[in-house]
């Protein structure tokens, strides 16, 4: 038995899509999402999508990091699968409903509304969100924000100076965070501009982050920083965020399909 898959990127956050919305895949666990997204001897991946049949929406999207953990939401993964759906979609995720959009400028991601409640985040003990009264050396008094998935955003002269494969993972395992944390750096550069750098939970050091650049966007605009409408630059390109009067978070941008192709079920260990 062939599994058939596609492989997408938004920005160069690459994910594999497995469509069971019309067929029935095989049970996807950790063990499978890792071994696939295994760039050496599986298919390559930061992320593993997983479509399937929903009764709330028009069909589910589940998300397995690169470590095979699953994960609420991810926003550029989005945008690849209302790419892929090619029409307006509602799709049910464990982070909530989201809806996607074409546009003339890419696909267009309703990402709900931000919650900034430290249960929310959640962290491990009650503290104020807006500055958190916390540091990891020169990473000082963040700001936490939970946009379908946690965020924790430090705003710094210049993102690229920061050790983030070092500081990275110490501050996504922290025990301040019992979900783990997805790591942010950014610097406002205009009233509509923003740098960004993002450690994401379970990926590592990542080229876009779609939810990392709705965190950061929302926590600038808190803090007084930009205007209810940015452009957040990543390693892998730009993204335009916006924060509705009615508390909505729309993100906009490009997504792209690399190839369609199958793999046998298998050499995954996968017998029926």
């Amino acid at each position: 038995m062939r599994i058939d898959f596609t492989k997408m990127h938004g920005l160069g956050n690459d994910f594999i899509v497995l469509d069971g919305r019309s067929g029935a895949l095989p049970v996807v666990d950790a063990a499978l999402a890792a071994a696939l997204a295994d760039r050496h001897t599986g298919i390559g991946c930061d992320q593993l999508i997983v479509l399937a049949p929903s009764d709330r929406g028009d069909f589910r999207m589940r998300i397995f990091n690169g470590d095979g953990s699953e994960v609420e939401a991810c926003g550029n993964a989005t945008r690849a699968i209302g790419l892929l759906h090619g029409r307006p979609a509602l799709i049910e995720t464990l982070g909530g409903m989201v809806s996607t959009t074409p546009t003339d400028t890419g696909i267009s991601v309703e990402m709900g509304k931000p919650r900034f409640d430290w249960e929310a985040i959640p962290l491990g003990y009650p503290m104020d969100t807006h500055k958190m009264p916390v540091a990891w050396e020169e990473l000082v008094n963040p700001i936490a924000v939970n946009v379908g998935n946690p965020h924790v955003i430090f705003f710094v002269d210049d993102p690229y100076a920061i050790d983030m494969a070092r500081l990275g993972p110490l501050i996504e395992n922290d025990p301040l965070f019992p979900e783990r944390i997805n790591v942010n750096v950014a610097a406002a550069t205009a009233r509509d501009a923003i740098t960004l750098r993002v450690w994401e939970r379970g990926a590592g050091l990542t080229r876009a982050c779609g939810t990392g650049a709705c965190a950061t966007a929302i926590g600038a605009m808190k803090r007084g920083l930009v205007d209810r409408k940015v452009t957040v630059t990543l390693p892998g390109g730009p993204l335009s965020i916006e924060w509705r009067a009615d508390d909505e978070i729309v993100m906009t941008g490009p997504a792209t399909e690399s190839f369609r192709g199958s793999f046998a079920a298998a050499d995954y260990g996968i017998t029926d």
